[in-house]
């Protein structure tokens, strides 16, 4: 009973964590999954920008570049955030003639500062 009662309060604490991070989305645009950023994402996997198997990241990164997003804040370091994939990604973007995104990590783009 002990345990069922543990995966009970666990279950709503994290339902009140993701109850609270979604609070902090409210009033922020939805960016549609456009035909432009369907195409985006293909490209970004078909010329290799991003691995074969990444199509998530790929769209998620295409949305952003469609949509004009000025940062795309990813904890996403093996696909998008890192230095090897960037200059790949922003060269298919520029080459589609759309403006990528900066890709940072949150704490990149705070500068490494803890913000409480």
């Amino acid at each position: 009973m002990y345990l069922i009662l543990f995966e009970l309060l666990e279950l709503w604490v994290m339902t009140r964590a993701a109850q609270r991070r979604l609070a902090l989305l409210e009033g922020l645009p939805l960016l549609l999954v456009s035909d432009a950023a369907v195409e985006l994402a293909g490209c970004l996997l078909e010329r290799a920008a991003l691995p074969a198997g990444a199509t998530d990241d790929a769209l998620h990164v295409a949305i952003a570049a469609v949509h004009g997003v000025d940062y795309l804040l990813t904890w996403n370091c093996k696909h998008i955030a890192n230095a090897y994939q960037r200059p790949r990604i922003e060269a298919v973007c520029r080459a589609l003639a759309f403006q990528p995104p900066v890709i940072c990590t949150p704490e990149e783009l705070l500068g490494g500062f803890d913000v409480d």
